[in-house]
């Protein structure tokens, strides 16, 4: 397990390592891993949840104004892939590579898909001041609110709206 943006890199130079990519702290047997600083933050509180109880690791979260359990894995964190071409034809004539060129190429060299830079698009649209959710699903190349929501239920585990109230840089609106 590793940051979401040393994951490609990491199973390049350990391809035996079993990966997780989107956990923010695992375990396996003795050894403990986070994802970074604040899922560093998650894994401590789970420790105390699993040493003292829940009710102990509750009283901890609260002290520190944390989730005890953020829903969510850390893909719903990462905005640092954008795309200004949304449309996968579009991406790919502006790459000069056929559609499926371009669906190996981003998987090889980036371990994503077209649909997975929309949503980044989405996820970095959603947290700027101002933005409603209708818009940002029109934007981000998703065409309807609809979309949008399926895309973030089944990628990230929450609806745009729940990651707008959480990563808004001021007042979040839409639906």
């Amino acid at each position: 397990m590793t940051h979401w943006a040393d994951v490609a890199a990491l199973r390049a130079e350990h391809p035996c390592l079993s990966v997780l990519d989107d956990a923010l702290h695992a375990r396996d047997g003795k050894f403990y891993t986070s994802a970074g600083i604040s899922a560093g933050m998650d894994l401590a509180l789970s420790l105390v949840e699993e040493d003292l109880g829940r009710a102990a690791a509750l009283a901890v979260a609260k002290r520190m104004v944390l989730f005890l359990k953020r829903p969510g894995g850390q893909r719903q964190f990462s905005s640092e892939l954008l795309a200004q071409s949304l449309d996968i034809g579009q991406m790919a004539s502006a790459c000069a590579l056929s559609v499926r060129s371009l669906y190996r190429k981003l998987r090889e060299e980036a371990g994503l898909t077209p649909a997975r830079l929309r949503l980044e698009v989405a996820c970095m649209l959603l947290e700027q001041p101002g933005m409603m959710v209708k818009q940002v699903a029109r934007e981000s190349g998703h065409g309807t609110q609809y979309n949008l929501r399926r895309a973030f239920a089944a990628q990230l585990g929450v609806l745009p709206s729940e990651y707008q109230a959480r990563f808004a840089c001021t007042g979040a609106s839409g639906g």
